[in-house]
């Protein structure tokens, strides 16, 4: 089984389902690293990541705290129930462009993911606006980028792959050279940002 923590670089592909959001974690070689569902009618979002497609095996948990909230907090547990860090959505800064704060296993501030192009936000946001065009926001050839940061320092990136049938992103932790980012935190806020980006 591929530990995350031994790796900086990841990509992230969406299985296309009709009713429910399923997702593939890889490594550049094509090992897989993990399988992801996002559990269906539930009242708050319930994410699960699992071994593989088997689900037979649980790695972690992504869920929301509240139902339709704004600033809603989702915390990332593993299968014990043991905290591996929160996500949340800064309000206010994603009116411009949509900015997560990650905290760690102890509550504490550990990054900052934010949209990397203010205009392309903007651009995204209006034509999500368009009568008839603002459906089809996801098929268009939009960059859809994120960074992560902590300060000043870049930690990462979150790169969506242009004129794929399927939502593909590759997700680069090379700049935080120490792994001081869990990189399960970075696998669920991967998944959120695709997954819950509307919400």
């Amino acid at each position: 089984m591929i530990q995350p923590n031994e790796h900086d670089v990841f990509l992230l592909r969406q299985r296309i389902r009709p009713v429910v959001n399923q997702y593939e974690f890889t490594l550049p070689d094509g090992q897989a690293v993990c399988f992801v569902e996002q559990k269906r009618f539930a009242f708050k979002e319930d994410i699960r990541f699992y071994t593989d497609d088997s689900k037979s095996q649980e790695l972690m948990r992504l869920k929301a705290r509240q139902r339709f909230d704004p600033r809603a907090r989702y915390d990332v547990t593993d299968p014990s129930g043991a905290t591996i860090g929160q996500i949340q959505k800064v309000f206010g800064a994603s009116l411009l462009r949509s900015t997560y704060t990650l905290f760690d296993a102890g509550g504490n501030e550990t990054a900052t993911v934010t949209e990397k192009s203010v205009p392309i936000a903007l651009i995204r946001r209006f034509i999500g606006l368009v009568p008839f065009i603002g459906g089809f926001t996801d098929w268009l050839p939009i960059p859809y980028h994120f960074i992560f940061k902590r300060g000043d320092q870049l930690l990462g990136t979150h790169t969506r792959q242009a004129w794929k049938f399927r939502d593909t992103y590759t997700i680069d932790l090379s700049g935080d050279t120490g792994r001081t980012l869990d990189r399960r935190l970075i696998l669920a806020t991967a998944v959120g940002l695709d997954a819950l980006q509307a919400r």
